[in-house]
């Protein structure tokens, strides 16, 4: 299955409703599901990024349901990166033309 790295950032609404923290883990998870998607470890970072999220699904249109309804809800900003495993990220390059 397609795998993604979410980034987040709070928005001033997030910092300032940062103890609903853990419930809004909870309910993102629940809205993955719902969607197909798979909601796998999360990071709070340090850094430029406040949160770090492993999703799984079946294609980009699911995450980006998932993305766009996360941030609808206006505590965090997102950045989403489509990954490679190793083993894809090899095939891509046994396929390189000359």
């Amino acid at each position: 299955m397609p795998a993604y790295c979410l980034l987040l950032n709070f928005t001033d609404q997030g910092i300032r409703t940062i103890r609903d923290g853990a419930k809004r883990i909870d309910a993102g998870r629940e809205l993955a599901r719902s969607l197909g998607v798979e909601f796998g470890d999360l990071h709070v970072c340090m850094g430029p990024y406040d949160v770090m999220i492993h999703l799984e699904a079946p294609n980009d249109e699911a995450v980006a349901r998932f993305v766009l309804a996360v941030g609808s809800r206006g505590n965090v900003r997102t950045t989403t990166m489509k990954t490679f495993t190793e083993q894809e990220y090899r095939k891509i390059l046994v396929d390189l033309p000359e």
